[in-house]
């Protein structure tokens, strides 16, 4: 629990410094190289401060200035800030409604480009991943999370379709990103804490226009990311992505 807190408190002093940055630097700041710079600040301090060690596997397979949308398996919090570390270009997310209600927290997402989705209104989420496509398609990164949000068992959840509707519509490959390790670090709505390493493996880029149902294009997301994704690291004796 100590170990929580104390990580806990350096999260909501560094938010709250990376976020009033992002929310001032924004007006001056139009091509937003300053805004990602600080963002992956945030993430990266935040995993030294967290005592995390992140091995990364897989960035050859992305090219410079190649906008994409980044599907990624969720575990935790730790997740995010780890995407955010390591992840090269502009990135925003497309994420819950309630997390741009935060103070400073939320209007720094708004700076960075994120999407808000509120999932209980249909016609609203159908506006925000129109919106969202438009912004992959005007050269920004996109990170979505297919199982639509934290999830406690080890074992992946089946996608949901919309993301990927935003992804086909956006035009640009979907890379498929594994993440494992994170699940041992927090769990979804725990203070509780413990360090340990994170995996990271990103798979070749899939395109849309490969496929022609999103059932199929969903498919092999799902087995791509299911294919280097150790729900048991780094206890388990699985100790190398296939």
């Amino acid at each position: 629990m100590a170990c929580g807190l104390w990580f806990h408190f350096w999260l909501v002093v560094i938010t709250l410094f990376a976020g009033s940055m992002v929310v001032l630097l924004a007006p001056i700041d139009r091509e937003g190289r300053l805004i990602q710079f600080t963002a992956k600040w945030w993430g990266r301090t935040l995993l030294r401060v967290a005592r995390i060690p992140v091995e990364v596997r897989g960035l050859e397979h992305l090219a410079p200035n190649q906008a994409y949308v980044f599907a990624a398996n969720h575990r935790s919090n730790f997740d995010i800030f780890t995407l955010i570390a390591i992840l090269p270009g502009r990135i925003m997310f497309v994420a819950k409604k309630s997390l741009f209600r935060i103070p400073i927290f939320g209007q720094a997402l708004i700076r960075m480009g994120s999407v808000p989705l509120d999932r209980s209104n249909f016609k609203q989420a159908v506006k925000s991943l129109d919106r969202a496509a438009a912004r992959v398609q005007a050269g920004a990164s996109m990170i979505i999370f297919p199982e639509g949000t934290r999830v406690a068992t080890p074992e992946l959840s089946p996608f949901k379709k919309g993301v990927f509707i935003m992804a086909a519509k956006a035009g640009q490959p979907i890379v498929p990103v594994s993440l494992s390790g994170t699940r041992f670090i927090q769990a979804p709505h725990s203070i509780r804490m413990r360090p340990g390493p994170v995996r990271v493996v990103i798979s070749p880029p899939i395109h849309p226009q490969d496929y022609r149902r999103k059932e199929d294009l969903m498919a092999a997301v799902f087995q791509a990311i299911a294919a280097n994704y150790d729900p048991d690291f780094p206890h388990g004796p699985r100790s190398s992505p296939e």
